[in-house]
């Protein structure tokens, strides 16, 4: 190992740094797939975003989004609780419309309610 960094030094850090962040995504990769499998069509709550709705229940966030009536996200995504404060309402009414998005766009998809 040594011979080859004294011939190579160059490759070496290469090789290094390549099989550094390899092995970084697949860690990450690793890390999501057993998050999401963990959290697949969870109960929607306050602190939830749209985004995670829809990566939860495998949905587009943004049809979500439509069929709510909430507003698209712009800069950082805003959570339910957010959302509620920001129109005035109960968090409740927004969670509710978010549901009934969910269970519209479930049943267009053939998928159980």
């Amino acid at each position: 190992m040594i011979r080859l960094w004294q011939a190579h030094p160059r490759l070496l850090l290469a090789f290094a740094l390549a099989a550094g962040l390899a092995m970084f995504f697949a860690g990450r990769l690793v890390w999501a797939t057993f998050y999401w499998a963990g959290h697949r069509e969870e109960a929607v709550q306050p602190w939830m975003t749209v985004g995670y709705i829809g990566h939860s229940w495998q949905l587009d966030p943004r049809e979500i989004d439509r069929r709510a009536g909430l507003p698209p996200p712009e800069g950082h995504p805003l959570t339910l609780q957010e959302i509620a404060r920001a129109r005035g309402v109960p968090v409740a009414g927004v969670i509710a419309q978010v549901e009934a998005a969910i269970a519209a766009l479930r049943a267009e998809a053939g998928g159980a309610p």
